[in-house]
């Protein structure tokens, strides 16, 4: 069975500074293109039966820059539409709404984690059949990789708050299979 390579985009001005960016359209920062060049030396030994990237600029970018040329942009890896607390910072969103929790709150007049859930679990339904023939590539964002994971564990998506850290921008997250069994092989590697 082959591995779905989950790489977190590099980093944007948004990232350094926490901001939630979904589906604003940002680019990467210099330090996000070379940690995206950065990352084509541990990719450039797969061979990968298909390579797929969120279609926001930031995804597209670290995907060229880290070697993955001709990836398919897919709606679904895009990531959570975070409505009215797009560009906002935790702290922000607490000031708004004390005790705030993204993972059990959802966001105002964004998309709730269960529509969320469909996207990724449409995603892996396409992808998991691809794995039969060897690795696969996937450039994405934050939270998105988290809900991947948890949903390639079979796992309720809101325990990809309390399961995986937030990967880091320019990081791979590897899933794999152990036993026949789906698990995390790797979390953050730079």
């Amino acid at each position: 069975m082959g591995e779905l390579m989950v790489i977190r985009h590099g980093e944007t001005a948004w990232s350094r500074t926490g901001q939630h960016a979904g589906r604003t359209d940002l680019l990467l920062t210099e330090a996000g293109e070379d940690a995206a060049r950065a990352l084509a030396p541990r990719l450039a030994g797969r061979e990968f039966v298909a390579v797929y990237s969120s279609p926001l600029t930031r995804a597209v970018r670290t995907a060229e820059l880290a070697g993955l040329s001709g990836a398919e942009p897919d709606p679904d890896l895009i990531e959570w539409n975070y409505g009215r607390y797009e560009g906002l910072t935790a702290e922000q969103i607490q000031e708004l709404n004390p005790g705030w929790e993204l993972w059990r709150d959802g966001v105002d007049a964004g998309e709730d984690l269960g529509h969320v859930t469909v996207r990724v679990d449409a995603f892996l339904g396409r992808v998991r059949p691809l794995l039969d023939k060897g690795d696969v590539a996937v450039v994405a964002h934050g939270h998105l990789s988290r809900i991947l994971a948890a949903r390639w564990l079979g796992l309720d998506a809101s325990s990809g708050a309390r399961q995986f850290g937030h990967p880091h921008p320019g990081t791979i997250n590897t899933l794999g299979y152990e036993h026949g069994q789906p698990v995390v092989l790797g979390w953050n590697v730079p």
